[in-house]
């Protein structure tokens, strides 16, 4: 499977750090593909350092600006002109998507996955991994656009939401038909 990660590219607390790597480690055991923003530092550098070293495949896509950040020596990296081209290739490339810890553009990220769900412009699996209960807020502000009829959808069909890059995953696989 390819799984697209969104997650931030800076140098985080290990709270965020052990879980990433915990993650990146059981998709490269699993022989995923990690699909990811293509930076070789922070917590996307943890990340793909995890997969790479437990024997999963990389597939980076960055863009122009960032293109200096970029991992070298993947097996698949391509540079976009800019970031929502970076989007959209990121999403077009990965069978599901996995949402990280994050800044803005993780939270950019993470609501367009979900918007394009809602409309039905896709049907990739989402997760959206609370490590430290990061997303306790964006998860009650979620759950209230739906009780709120925000939401043409159910919440449920749009993302799951996990504690634990475990379960994460084996929602991922189990959507994906993988045992």
């Amino acid at each position: 499977m390819r799984i697209c990660f969104f997650l931030s590219a800076a140098d985080l607390d290990d709270r965020y750090v052990r879980p990433a790597r915990e993650f990146a480690e059981l998709l490269g055991k699993g022989g995923h593909t990690l699909v990811w923003g293509g930076s070789d530092v922070g917590l996307m550098k943890v990340v793909a350092d995890g997969v790479h070293e437990a024997g999963g495949r990389l597939c980076g896509v960055s863009v122009d600006f960032l293109a200096a950040k970029a991992r070298q020596g993947v097996e698949e990296m391509v540079i976009a002109r800019d970031l929502a081209e970076r989007k959209k290739l990121l999403l077009d490339k990965a069978d599901a998507v996995v949402i990280m810890v994050g800044g803005t553009g993780t939270l950019d990220e993470a609501t367009e996955i979900l918007e394009l769900k809602k409309h039905g412009h896709t049907d990739k699996p989402v997760v959206l991994l609370n490590t430290a209960g990061f997303y306790d807020g964006l998860k009650e502000q979620f759950r209230r656009m739906e009780d709120e009829g925000f939401l043409p959808r159910p919440l449920t069909d749009l993302v799951f939401f996990a504690e634990e890059p475990v379960g994460a995953l084996a929602y991922l696989e189990e959507s994906q038909g993988i045992e």
